[in-house]
């Protein structure tokens, strides 16, 4: 049996220009911004208390950077509607028995030590993420730490390296002499 030769003398090369596409889409996408992991402390942040909404979070977070880990830590009595409602915001629910904590703060020091993350942000008020933040400073991560009032840890606002706080009505970032401020207000 002969080979079949092809009767295409030229190849058509890139007939669809391709390359100008993909040039001008992908031009410096990416360069230069900062590669974020967002892990969300459900029970203690979702609340009707707080009416945080994960939409606003995440263009606050188009600030700083991309998101490329986006995760939030739920407990089993979170309903259905609500894990509906995180996986359409884009975000991976993680649903574990008993407290979240221990869960979110493993998960957080994976991507300490992940090299295409630079950021590390948390949405919490709790202290007990405070090492994990401390950790991630040590090893050359940046930190930010989105709370809401009543109830946000001092120790969590003085480790981060910026604090984002939710007052009921509107986000704010806070500067590290407004923290150190208020932590002497506390110690008077």
């Amino acid at each position: 049996m002969t080979p079949i030769k092809n009767s295409i003398i030229a190849p058509i090369k890139n007939p669809f220009k391709l390359d100008k596409i993909k040039s001008s889409f992908f031009k410096d996408k990416g360069k230069d911004r900062k590669r974020i992991a967002l892990l969300v402390d459900g029970p203690n942040m979702l609340r009707k208390e707080f009416q945080i909404d994960l939409e606003v979070v995440r263009d606050i977070m188009k600030r700083y950077g991309d998101i490329k880990v986006g995760k939030v830590f739920l407990n089993q009595y979170a309903s259905d509607k609500l894990v509906e409602a995180i996986e359409n915001q884009g975000f991976e629910p993680i649903i574990g028995s008993g407290d979240v904590d221990v869960r979110l703060a493993v998960d957080a020091m994976e991507l300490v030590f992940n090299q295409n993350i630079d950021t590390l942000a948390i949405v919490t008020r709790d202290a007990d993420f405070k090492p994990v933040l401390s950790k991630a400073n040590m090893y050359g991560k940046e930190t930010i730490v989105f709370g809401a009032e009543p109830g946000l840890s001092i120790a969590l606002k003085n480790v981060a390296d910026y604090v984002i706080v939710f007052d009921g009505s509107d986000w704010h970032e806070v500067s590290k002499g407004d923290v150190e401020v208020e932590a002497e207000a506390v110690n008077q």
